[in-house]
C-alpha cells in the first residue's frame, strides 16, 4: 500500500478499539517472569555453552601480543577466540566501532577476546588468565579541548543551514541572548544487558539477542561475516530496553557468534553491567552557543543555534540544533554542527537524539530572553509560533498545536500562580519555584510491513519483524487488527521480532508504533478484501463485526470463509512524498515544580505536567507510560546523569547504576499527562504520530528553569547538582 495521499475516512476510525486504554497484553508475561528475553532463551537450542567477553585496557593504540595459553588450558574452558583467530572480521558500515579489537584498539573495553567454556564461572575466571601487552598512543578524550578541531560533519540533513542576514539582524536587536549551554555524555542504562545466543547450523547463523533493529542486525550481520543475509536469522521477541542502544548490533552478537563458530556448539553471552558503558554506545557530550534576538514586543528577529560534540572517526555528530530549524518564527537564522574527533567509546543514538539534549539548552535561552523582555516565558512561545516551516515557509505544517498545549499546559498546572522575580516563595527551608518549557520531535515513518492470517477458529495472526522495547508494540499492533477485522483483542496473536517475518519499521526515533500500525493496517486491509471475495461478497460492500464478515443480509464468520486452509496475505506501507510536502512533528509543553533548599542547593522535583499534540493516540495508557517514563529520563538528565570523562585514562568512570546516577522511586514526584485530541491524516493512515520520546525533549529545561524561578541559580552546565547551585549563588 502506497501512502501518498491524506488518509481518508477508514475502519480504524470506528475507534472501537483503537484509541482506547487497553492494558498491555505481554503484561502478564512480564510481570510473572515468563517472557522469554534473549539470555534466558534455555529451550530455543541445546547444549549451550557460555562466554565471556574480554575488554582492551587502553583507549588507544595496539595490541602487540596475546598469551591465551593460561586461558585455554584453565577448567572447563572449550575456547578462546581474538583477532588472531577469528577469521574476517569486516565493519558494518552502519556501525562507527570496529566490534572486535586488534591489532589496533579504538576505545576502552573493546572487546579484544572471547573466553567458551561449559559454565559461566569457568568462563569468566578463564578471562581473567589472559594476559595483553600493548602499545599505547595519545589520545583525545576531552570535547572542550577538540572544540577548535571540530569540522563540518557529513550528514543526511545539511550540517549547517542559513536564513537571510543572522548577523545584522541580530547586531540590530533590541534585546539580545548570547550563552553557552553544555550537555554532558550519559549512558542508556536499559534495564536489560547486552546479551545473544548464538548458534550455527552448517553455514546458517541464528541469534537470539536483544535488539531493536532486526532487519538492521540481519544488514549489519551480513556484512561483519561476507555471508549471505539469508543465511541469517536474528529473532529477538522481547526486550527490556534499549533507548537507542540497541538499534545496531553490538560486540555480544559478532563475539557469540564468533564463539559459537570456535566452539562447535551454540554460545551465550552477556556483557556484564561494567562492560556496557565503555563497550557499547552512548549519548555524546555537547556544546552548544545560542544566540537570540528579539524586538521589544517579544518577536525573534534572529537565531542561531551552534553545536559541537566528538565521536570516533567515521562517527556522526549529536544533531542538537536540529529542532531549532522548525520550533519558532523568525526571519533570520543560522543552525551549525561541528564534529570532533575522541578516542572514547561510540557515540549514538539515544532517546530522541538531537532534540533531547537541543532542548535542553534552546529552552533555557527562551527563558532568559523572556527574562530580559520581562514577558511571560509561555506568552513568548506562544507569541513565536508558526504553522510553517521557519527556513521554508511555503511549507506548511501537517498539524500544529504548539499554542494548544502551551495554554492547556499553563492552565492544568496552574501556571498563573508563577511568581516571576525568582527566590519569593517559601515553604520552610525549601525556596520554590516553577518553570515550563516546550516539547519537539519530529515525526519520523518508516516503511514497514506485516502478515495477516485468519484461521478456521477465526484466530486472526499477525506477523512482523516488529519489536517491542517495552514500548507496547504488541499491543497497539493487536488493538489495529482486532479494530479492522471486528474481532476482539483475545481473538488476534501477535507475533514480532523474527527476521523470518516481514521487514518492518523497527522500534527506534519515535516511528515505531504509527510506522508499524500502518504496515498492520495494509496487511489487515488486503486481508479483508481477501475474505470478502472468498465469501463472494464485493469487498467494498463488506463490513467487519462481531467475528463475522457483512454484506446486506449475507453474513460469514471469519472461521467459515477462512476454512482449514486459512486465508493468509502480506502487505506493507510505503510512504511517500507526504513528509516532504508537508512538514510534521509533535509537539508539547513541559511544566515543573521544584524545591531548592536554601542552605544545601539541594533540588526535589515536587511535581511534572505535560500537555502533547501527537496525533491520533493509539492506546492512552501505554502512551501516558510511554510519556511518565520520558519525563523522568529528562528528570535524570536535568539533575544527575552523567558518563564522567577520566581525560586522563580515556574511559567512563562510573560504569554501573551505583555510580551513574539515575531517578528512583524517591526523585520521582506526581506527573500529569494530557494528550490534545488530534488526527494527523498526512502522517499515516492511522492518523497517528511517535510520541515515546516527545515526553523526554524539553522536560530537562523545564525543571533548570524552576530551578532558576526557585532560587536565582541560571546553570547552564547539566546535570544540575547542588554544587553549581551554591557556586551560582554565592
Amino acid at each position: 500500500m502506497n501512502f501518498d495521499q491524506p488518509a481518508a475516512r477508514n475502519p480504524v476510525d470506528r475507534l472501537l478499539v483503537v484509541g482506547q486504554p487497553h492494558d498491555r497484553i505481554d503484561g502478564p508475561l512480564k510481570t510473572t517472569g515468563t517472557a522469554p528475553y534473549a539470555y534466558e532463551r534455555h529451550d530455543v537450542v541445546a547444549n549451550q555453552a557460555y562466554g565471556v567477553i574480554l575488554g582492551a585496557a587502553i583507549p588507544k593504540g595496539r595490541i602487540t601480543r596475546i598469551d591465551a595459553s593460561a586461558a585455554r588450558a584453565a577448567p572447563g574452558v572449550i575456547a578462546v577466540v581474538t583477532h588472531e583467530n577469528a577469521g574476517p572480521v569486516a565493519k558494518a558500515k552502519a556501525i562507527t566501532a570496529r566490534l572486535l579489537a586488534g591489532p589496533e584498539v579504538d576505545h576502552f573495553d573493546q572487546a579484544v577476546a572471547i573466553v567458551v567454556a561449559g559454565t559461566f564461572e569457568q568462563a569468566r575466571s578463564a578471562a581473567h588468565l589472559i594476559r595483553i601487552d600493548y602499545q599505547r598512543e595519545p589520545g583525545r578524550f576531552d570535547l572542550a579541548r577538540e572544540r577548535e578541531s571540530a569540522v563540518k560533519p557529513k550528514m543526511e540533513d545539511p550540517a549547517d543551514t542559513e536564513v537571510l542576514n543572522f548577523a545584522g539582524a541580530f547586531a540590530q536587536a533590541a534585546v539580545k541572548v548570547d550563552q553557552t549551554y553544555t550537555t554532558p555524555d550519559q549512558s542508556h542504562m536499559a534495564m536489560e544487558p547486552f546479551a545473544t545466543i548464538a548458534s550455527w547450523q552448517g553455514d546458517k547463523l541464528t541469534v537470539w539477542t536483544s535488539n531493536q533493529m532486526i532487519d538492521w542486525a540481519r544488514r549489519d550481520l551480513s556484512e561483519i561475516f561476507g555471508m549471505p543475509r539469508g543465511n541469517l536469522r536474528v529473532v529477538s521477541s522481547y526486550i527490556g530496553g534499549g533507548f537507542g542502544s540497541k538499534l545496531w548490533v553490538r560486540s555480544d552478537v559478532v563475539m557469540a557468534a564468533l564463539a559459537s563458530r570456535a566452539a562447535g556448539r551454540p554460545v551465550k553471552v552477556a556483557l556484564a553491567r561494567p562492560q556496557i558503558t565503555n563497550n557499547t554506545t552512548h549519548r555524546p557530550a555537547t556544546i552548544q552557543r545560542i544566540r537570540i534576538g528579539a524586538g521589544r514586543d517579544g518577536r525573534i528577529t534572529a537565531i542561531a543555534h551552534e553545536s559541537w560534540s566528538g565521536d570516533l572517526p567515521g562517527g556522526q555528530p549529536e544533531t542538537a540544533a536540529m529542532q531549532t530549524r522548525l520550533l519558532y518564527a523568525g526571519a533570520n537564522r543560522l543552525t551549525s554542527h561541528r564534529l570532533a574527533t575522541l578516542d572514547l567509546p561510540e557515540g549514538n543514538a539515544m532517546r530522541a537524539p538531537g532534540e533531547a539534549p537541543g532542548l535542553m539548552a534552546l529552552e533555557i535561552a527562551m527563558d532568559e530572553l523572556a527574562e530580559a523582555l520581562k514577558m511571560d516565558p509561555v506568552t513568548l512561545r506562544i507569541a513565536n509560533d508558526t504553522q510553517t516551516d521557519p527556513e521554508k515557509p511555503e511549507r506548511r505544517f501537517s498539524q500544529r498545536d504548539l499554542a494548544g498545549c502551551l495554554r492547556t499546559g499553563a492552565q492544568r498546572f496552574g501556571w498563573e500562580r508563577r511568581v516571576a522575580t525568582p527566590g519569593q516563595v517559601r515553604d520552610g527551608r525549601w525556596l520554590v519555584g516553577m518553570g515550563m518549557a516546550s516539547a519537539f520531535r519530529g515525526n519520523l515513518t518508516m516503511d514497514s510491513a506485516a502478515r495477516a492470517a485468519v484461521d478456521a477458529r477465526g484466530k486472526v495472526t499477525i506477523s512482523t519483524d516488529m519489536t517491542d522495547i517495552g514500548t507496547g508494540s504488541y499491543t497497539v499492533i493487536a488493538q489495529t487488527a482486532a479494530e479492522l477485522l471486528g474481532v476482539p483483542l483475545s481473538q488476534v496473536e501477535v507475533r514480532l521480532g523474527d527476521s523470518d517475518f516481514p521487514v518492518s519499521c523497527g522500534s527506534g526515533g519515535q516511528w515505531g508504533g504509527n510506522s508499524a500500525t500502518a504496515g498492520v493496517f495494509a496487511a489487515c486491509m488486503k486481508l479483508r478484501e481477501a475474505i470478502a471475495r472468498k465469501a463472494g461478497l464485493m469487498p467494498a460492500d463488506a463490513r467487519f463485526a462481531d467475528g463475522r464478515v457483512i454484506a446486506g443480509t449475507r453474513s460469514f464468520t471469519l472461521g467459515e470463509v477462512a476454512g482449514r486452509a486459512g486465508v493468509s496475505v502480506e502487505d506493507g506501507i510505503k510512504f511517500g512524498e507526504l513528509t516532504k510536502t508537508y512538514a510534521q512533528a509533535t509537539f508539547g509543553a513541559h511544566f515543573a515544580e521544584v524545591g531548592v533548599d536554601a542552605a544545601t542547593g539541594e533540588v526535589r522535583v515536587r511535581r511534572m505536567s505535560g500537555t502533547f499534540a501527537a496525533g491520533r493516540i493509539l492506546n492512552p495508557k501505554t502512551a501516558r507510560s510511554q510519556v511518565i517514563g520520558a519525563m523522568t529520563m529528562g528528570l535524570g538528565a536535568a539533575l544527575m546523569e552523567e558518563s564522567i570523562v577520566d581525560t586522563r585514562h580515556g574511559y567512563f568512570v562510573n560504569r554501573d547504576l551505583a555510580e551513574y546516577h539515575v531517578p528512583v522511586h524517591a526523585d520521582v514526584p506526581r506527573q500529569d499527562v494530557f494528550f490534545l485530541d488530534e488526527v494527523d491524516e498526512m502522517s499515516s493512515p492511522m492518523k497517528a504520530k511517535g510520541v515515546g520520546e516527545l515526553g523526554l525533549c524539553g522536560s530537562a529545561a523545564a525543571i533548570a528553569n524552576a530551578v532558576y524561578n526557585a532560587c536565582g541559580a541560571r546553570v547552564r552546565d547539566y546535570p544540575i547538582t547542588l554544587d553549581k547551585i551554591l557556586r551560582s549563588l554565592a
